[in-house]
């Protein structure tokens, strides 16, 4: 089993910064790709930044600019950081991380999820 957890989120004014933190634990071979999503009330979760193993970054062209993603892989911890918050952005944030429990078994689990609100 794979175990995700998320903090960082909070209440931040408009042009505030915040930084995310995902740590996957249990029973991990290797993880391959880890990413951010969002959900705000009323709409479909979105993805907002992925890294590969590789280091390869994938963006949401909202965030492209704002927002940067980096990962641990000693940590098996992913980051968000988030810069020049709008209140656009204001939703509950998913980690979600994608590898192998085994040679034969793969996982994609997602996390609880952090609040991030972005209000004057």
């Amino acid at each position: 089993q794979v175990h995700i957890v998320e903090s960082g989120g909070g209440f931040v004014q408009p042009g505030g910064s915040l930084r995310l933190s995902c740590l996957a634990s249990g029973s991990i071979l290797m993880i391959d790709t880890m990413g951010w999503y969002r959900q705000a009330p009323g709409k479909q979760r979105e993805l907002v930044a992925s890294i590969t193993t590789g280091d390869r970054t994938n963006y949401a062209d909202s965030v492209k600019g704002r927002f940067t993603i980096s990962r641990d892989n000693a940590k098996n911890t992913v980051y968000l950081q988030m810069n020049n918050l709008k209140p656009e952005d204001t939703a509950v944030y998913y980690c979600n991380t994608h590898g192998r429990m085994s040679p034969w078994r793969t996982f994609d689990s997602w996390g609880q999820g952090t609040q991030v609100t972005v209000s004057s």
